[in-house]
């Protein structure tokens, strides 16, 4: 199918998620990348305290302080 014709169908409002390769599907910008940082233990104890708090693990309280420091919306 021709991209305009794909184009057309979606403005039309049809769904088009048949016709797409989703496996290979990426979100630019988002692709993670590891990192290593060095916390003294008495910071590693308040993050989980308020991971805990919060429900969520100290990995995403990171990330979402971060953010928010950052102002990623």
């Amino acid at each position: 199918m021709k991209t305009s014709k794909l184009d057309e169908k979606f403005d039309a409002g049809e769904d088009v998620t048949d016709l797409l390769d989703l496996s290979r599907a990426r979100r630019p910008g988002v692709e993670a990348k590891r990192v290593n940082v060095d916390f003294p233990i008495w910071m590693v104890q308040r993050l989980d305290q308020e991971a805990r708090r919060l429900g969520v693990t100290r990995q995403s309280l990171i990330k979402l302080w971060l953010a928010e420091k950052l102002d990623v919306s």
